[in-house]
């Protein structure tokens, strides 16, 4: 059994590394917090390196790829915390390739993958109820109701809607009858809006995939943070080999050697988590939903904590906004919220069991 990935998966990991290190640093990771403005550029570039089609099947101008792939190809966005629509486009063209008739694949899937469109999923209902079996809206040929918490729904070509049953749908962005509201996020760099649908034009999908769809979206989120606590770890070691203190390099002293190294340890076994989570995704192995909602709930948890970390090994300087250590912690925090708080996908796991 292989434990690793294979050289084609470096490769795409790679490939976004060096896209995002010469394009995203940390002051471009800032901008969407300094100016409150979208910025879908880093999300073009991506989709110019054919990370739209990952998981779409080669007769619709993707890879045929699967979650894995998509996933370690999240992981970099994570660690350059590239603010933009990723995760909810790769999240909305995943729900069309698994769940669309071949009209509506043909239809939509190809702009999807160059870029030409971009999509977003509304799920959460309520309070922040994430699951399918809390989703009440439902509609013949129209919606009317409300989602809320939408990733950058303005101006989106497509809405994929999560229906009562775990059904999904798709909307038009432009359609007659939709209402965004703008929310303040803690990640600037993923906007939020609430979306009010007033018999808005529906188009159904005919295969039930919303629970897939949603442990595809916690094994994503799971990338994104494993990757952005990686950074943090990072960031903090190469401070602490320049920043010296009474002579010597301050990652000298046996204090903070012990709090990098916890942090580390805190960190590294987590990929495993989510490459495990991810491979039992694309093999629809029994127990999938189980790893994919233990993946976010750990990861996403284990997040926050080394960033915070990661602003006090930095001293006075990780508490500055100009430094941008911040742009982690409010990721981390986004992370730990979006799809369900760590706690949620716990009691699933255990319901899922019969604990």
């Amino acid at each position: 059994m292989r434990f690793d990935l294979d050289e084609q998966q470096r490769a795409f990991q790679d490939a976004v590394v060096d896209y995002l290190q010469a394009e995203c640093p940390v002051h471009r990771a800032l901008k969407p917090h300094d100016q409150a403005a979208a910025d879908f550029q880093l999300w073009r570039g991506l989709m110019d390196l054919g990370i739209g089609g990952m998981m779409v099947p080669e007769v619709y101008g993707g890879l045929g790829l699967g979650l894995l792939d998509l996933a370690v190809v999240a992981e970099p966005v994570g660690r350059y915390a590239m603010p933009g629509p990723f995760f909810e486009h790769a999240l909305a063209t995943l729900a069309i390739t698994l769940a669309g008739s071949d009209e509506q694949k043909s239809k939509w899937l190809p702009g999807l993958v160059s870029g030409e469109l971009r999509a977003t999923v509304a799920l959460a209902e309520g309070k922040g109820q994430w699951c399918v079996d809390s989703w009440t809206l439902e509609g013949d040929r129209t919606l009317t109701g409300s989602k809320r918490y939408v990733l950058h729904p303005e101006g989106a070509d497509l809405i994929v809607v999560g229906l009562k049953g775990g059904r999904l749908a798709i909307v038009e962005g432009n359609a007659p009858g939709i209402v965004c509201t703008p929310l303040v996020s803690t990640d600037a760099g993923r906007q939020l809006a609430h979306v009010e649908f007033s018999d808005v034009r529906l188009e159904h999908l005919p295969v039930s995939a919303g629970a897939k769809v949603v442990d595809a979206g916690l094994v994503l989120l799971a990338a994104d943070a494993f990757g952005g606590a990686s950074q943090a770890v990072k960031l903090s070691v190469d401070y602490c080999k320049e920043r010296e203190q009474f002579g010597k390099p301050v990652g000298a002293f046996q204090a903070v050697k012990h709090q990098l190294a916890d942090m580390a340890l805190m960190v590294e076994p987590c990929v495993g988590l989510y490459w495990y989570a991810a491979h039992q995704f694309d093999t629809d192995m029994p127990g999938s939903s189980e790893a994919a909602a233990l993946a976010k709930s750990h990861i996403s948890e284990m997040y926050p904590k080394v960033t915070r970390r990661m602003i006090e090994a930095h001293g006075g300087i990780g508490y500055t906004w100009e430094y941008g250590a911040h742009v982690w912690l409010k990721r981390a925090l986004f992370n730990q919220a979006y799809l369900g708080m760590p706690q949620l996908h716990r009691s699933r796991v255990a319901a899922m069991n019969d604990w």
